[in-house]
């Protein structure tokens, strides 16, 4: 995979992507990237991105010119045809199940903008996905491009040390992840549960699947309210309820 971040501010990015998973997926060659400076691509003398907007308002406008040259040069560069992200939080809220079809891309490209926002023609003739990290403004797209990056190249394979991480994690299975413990088996008091020590593969899989369903019943019933539980599950449920 290839990734282009398109920003004001490279300097934002530059430690996150030189840094643990991010760092060692690049080393192992899993993927590359490139920071691009949008003001390179303006052609104000003065590198001004922004102006006034059309019928007056509060703040000031990214303008299309250096963000469609700045796409339209990494484009004629790559084979292979990009999907170009938009982080905006007018956006589709990222999941889990979204990480999991952009880890499937050759080419992203993330747009970030600052100021009151975009000139609508970028989202209207130059993005093919919007994607907000949540429901609350941030003074520009930087933070949430690399959440999803983070969330992306975790799951492109041979990035995690352990094969078996990512489909297990919370989401991905549809429901929360199980409690995780480590030695001592003992701490201030506090016992690791009998059954992870009883090295019984298979009461300790039960275990798993019942804490997994207890915790998404007891934080995120949202979740449960969208999968379909098998009877197993169902009996399981029925036994955290009571």
């Amino acid at each position: 995979m290839h990734i282009d971040v398109l920003t004001l501010f490279p300097e934002m990015i530059t430690g996150v992507f030189n840094s643990s998973i991010l760092k060692k997926a690049h080393e192992k060659e899993r993927y590359s990237y490139n920071l691009v400076n949008i003001r390179d691509y303006t052609e104000n003398k003065h590198k001004k991105v922004d102006d006034y907007p059309y019928g007056g308002g509060a703040g000031m406008v990214l303008t299309p010119q250096p963000v469609f040259d700045a796409v339209d040069a990494i484009t004629q560069k790559n084979a292979t045809v990009p999907r170009v992200i938009l982080m905006c939080p007018q956006g589709e809220t990222f999941t889990q199940k979204k990480a999991e079809e952009l880890a499937k891309e050759e080419h992203l490209i993330f747009i970030c903008g600052h100021y009151e926002g975009f000139d609508e023609r970028i989202r209207d003739h130059l993005i093919t996905d919007e994607i907000s990290i949540g429901d609350y403004v941030l003074t520009g797209g930087e933070l949430g491009a690399m959440v999803v990056v983070d969330s992306v190249v975790r799951l492109i394979p041979d990035v995690l040390g352990n094969e078996e991480s990512a489909p297990k994690d919370s989401f991905s299975t549809g429901f929360l992840e199980h409690p995780h413990y480590t030695r001592p088996a003992e701490f201030r008091g506090f016992k690791v549960p009998d059954v992870l020590l009883s090295g019984d593969h298979a009461r300790i899989e039960a275990w798993r699947k019942k804490e997994s369903l207890r915790r998404t019943y007891e934080r995120r019933k949202d979740l449960l309210e969208m999968q379909t539980l098998s009877d197993e599950e169902l009996k399981l449920l029925n036994e955290i309820k009571e």
